[in-house]
């Protein structure tokens, strides 16, 4: 009999032969003949595979999970010990739906100890669930949630940064500051001050980078909402919090940047071909926005995998 080219622990159950090479399935694991597992996985104790799920690649699954029918886990994908899947919106004993719904968790998302997926969710590629968080809605990717319900607290971005009208701009040209992510940038506006007040004034055609051919104001945003999600194929933006504040992260499917918001004369330029995303903002938050272009619906990418591969495809 050829050797298997994976390993089974001698109290473990394997009724799969749809599993890749090198991956690993400890004492008391259980999985099903359906299960289709690739190369490299770690199956840790007490874990529970249905005959309908599918994991990638390079992937740790704890002890104490079950991987339920309709459960799709992409490359790297990390599940901590006791989290828990369901695909069952109405479960009734004895009672089974047609179909179960599905719910992917894609490549590289980690989701914590003891989190709480809800059926026919999906979580994207990179992000963060806490542990014990209870996620009843689609997570972005690269985002981090937790809570109860989980709520997006961050992005995977590194250190946030909080421009000031009095801070001087590292390595600035002029009264701008490349963010190194995608050509955006973070610009200074002209701002004058007396006892009667603040003046910030914009003159289209010389102190923003592009002649705007619309605007318009984001407000009345809760606090714990997300807006944008978006990039844009040929349209730029300037986005400016002319009341209150918020944070914007940037990304150009290679690097990230969060930037908080805090002063109407500073402005962020977001160039065509960057994925934008604006939460934190506090209750009276307005956020005034300039477009270089007209609205089109066709203009705009809203998924993330698709905008990954627009720029993988335009060499962005």
């Amino acid at each position: 009999m050829t050797a298997k080219p994976f390993f089974v622990h001698e109290r473990g159950i394997c009724e799969s032969s749809h599993v890749g090479d090198g991956t690993r399935i400890w004492a008391f694991a259980h999985v099903l003949p359906g299960a289709v597992l690739g190369s490299n996985c770690n199956i840790c104790d007490h874990v529970f595979i249905e005959n309908d799920v599918i994991v990638g690649d390079d992937v740790t699954i704890k002890s104490g999970v079950q991987l339920w029918d309709g459960v799709r886990l992409g490359n790297r994908v990390f599940v901590g010990p006791n989290a828990t899947f369901t695909n069952d919106r109405f479960p009734r004993s004895k009672e089974y739906p047609e179909t179960f719904l599905l719910t992917t968790v894609e490549d590289g998302a980690s989701i914590g100890a003891n989190a709480t997926i809800l059926p026919g969710i999906a979580i994207g590629r990179q992000a963060m669930v806490g542990a014990g968080a209870v996620v009843t809605k689609n997570v972005p990717a690269n985002a981090v949630v937790v809570g109860n319900p989980a709520v997006i607290i961050g992005y995977q971005t590194g250190p946030q940064i909080v421009p000031a009208v009095t801070q001087t701009f590292p390595g600035t040209v002029g009264e701008r500051m490349s963010l190194g992510v995608g050509g955006s940038e973070l610009w200074r506006l002209p701002h004058f001050g007396d006892l009667r007040g603040e003046l910030a004034p914009l003159e289209f055609g010389s102190n923003l980078p592009f002649k705007p051919a619309r605007s318009f104001l984001v407000y009345g945003v809760p606090s714990d909402k997300v807006r944008g999600e978006h990039a844009h194929r040929e349209c730029h933006q300037f986005l400016i919090a002319a009341h209150g504040r918020l944070s914007v992260v940037v990304d150009d499917g290679h690097d990230r940047k969060e930037v908080s918001l805090t002063e109407p004369s500073i402005g962020l330029y977001m160039p065509p071909g960057i994925w934008g995303i604006q939460y934190k903002f506090q209750p009276d938050t307005a956020l005034l926005v300039m477009a270089s272009h007209n609205y089109d619906a066709g203009d705009y990418i809203r998924d993330y995998a698709d905008f990954l591969d627009t720029v993988s495809r335009d060499g962005r």
